[in-house]
């Protein structure tokens, strides 16, 4: 059925109105991507910050360019990509299975990724080749084991979002239960390295670990641009999304997948960082609705400016110091999520 003129004229007035959001919502960001390079233990100016960052090394003061460039600037890209996948992660989960408090980590795959990597810590794993990344494969491979288990079970019992959940569910408190087992086998150096891992930190970002994370949300967001419009569609329910030709089952099925490699790619590198991907998408919604088209960008962008703001924070609590990222987010995260309980309503959802 063809749109009315008046009809074709208020759907382009809200695509107009929900891409000048996104729009101004990058504009945000921006800014606090210069908040969050401007704040530390060195003090810099603002004008010294944007200058090491738009004008060539010669013009800039070799000292502010060795901390902005050097230090600063991969942990704020660091932060900008982990929420980024988280942020799309989160949406792309609640999505596929139809609950608005599914994400990465309230499904397991965090835990399984700090299983994963204090498993790692306590028995000295190293790569032969790449030492310096046996961590971040080990938690890589521990979000992965989580995905095969949650798919496996619900595999077993048809792949139905209500399975996947009560599976994640499940699997979140057996790898919850295998952290707590390895830390108390643990040594009390080891213990305190597994514990500061399990927090979550920007501390160790480089422009490597920038690459890669970068290159797998790329990656990602290749894949899912043919599925934009089939997500949408999936969202009126699997009988209506399947009345309109889409493959539910092989859509649920790639989109699970894409969520693994975006949650390993963020948790790798930085640790287990809860909340943004129940956050982001839900602020996204509020902001934009569920077209799936400004949804999926928007979440990233909430997620990445959520990341960006929890550091700035981490960074104003404890001048000198910088206190794990992850504690911020869970702050954050929080009490979100009982405004959620409170409200009790499904306007946005």
């Amino acid at each position: 059925m063809s749109l009315t003129a008046s009809e074709s004229l208020t759907y382009s007035t809200l695509v107009r109105r929900r891409s000048l959001i996104l729009l101004a919502a990058v504009a945000v960001l921006a800014l606090v991507v210069v908040i969050d390079i401007l704040v530390g233990p060195a003090f810099l100016g603002f004008w010294d910050v944007l200058s090491a960052l738009v004008l060539p090394e010669s013009r800039v003061d070799a000292t502010v360019h060795v901390i902005v460039h050097e230090i600063r600037l991969p942990m704020t890209l660091m932060a900008l990509l982990v929420g980024a996948c988280l942020g799309t992660a989160g949406a792309l989960m609640q999505t596929i299975l139809g609950n608005p408090l599914a994400s990465p980590y309230t499904l397991g795959f965090s835990a399984a990724a700090g299983f994963g990597a204090a498993l790692a810590i306590l028995t000295g794993f190293e790569l032969p080749l790449i030492p310096s990344f046996s961590i971040p494969v080990a938690a890589a491979f521990g979000g992965c084991l989580a995905a095969c288990i949650v798919y496996g079970m619900a595999r077993l019992r048809g792949m139905t979002s209500e399975v996947m959940i009560l599976a994640g569910i499940a699997t979140l408190f057996m790898f919850q239960s295998l952290q707590s087992l390895v830390q108390y086998l643990s040594a009390p150096e080891v213990l305190q390295e597994i514990v500061f891992w399990l927090f979550g930190s920007l501390v160790k970002a480089t422009y490597l670990s920038v690459s890669i994370t970068g290159g797998i949300l790329f990656f990602v967001i290749v894949l899912l641009l043919p599925e934009v419009w089939k997500l949408t569609a999936l969202r009126l329910g699997d009988e209506r999304a399947q009345s309109l030709g889409v493959p539910v089952e092989r859509l649920r099925l790639k989109i699970f997948t894409l969520i693994v490699l975006l949650t390993a790619g963020a948790v790798a590198f930085v640790g287990t960082i809860g909340f943004i991907g129940l956050v982001a998408p839900h602020i996204a919604r509020m902001l934009v609705g569920e077209d799936q088209r400004v949804l999926l960008p928007m979440s990233a962008v909430t997620g990445a400016f959520v990341m960006a703001g929890a550091s700035v924070i981490s960074k104003l609590i404890s001048p000198g110091a910088i206190v794990p990222i992850g504690i911020v987010t869970a702050v954050i995260g929080v009490p979100f999520l009982f405004l959620l309980i409170i409200r009790g309503r499904r306007r946005f959802w």
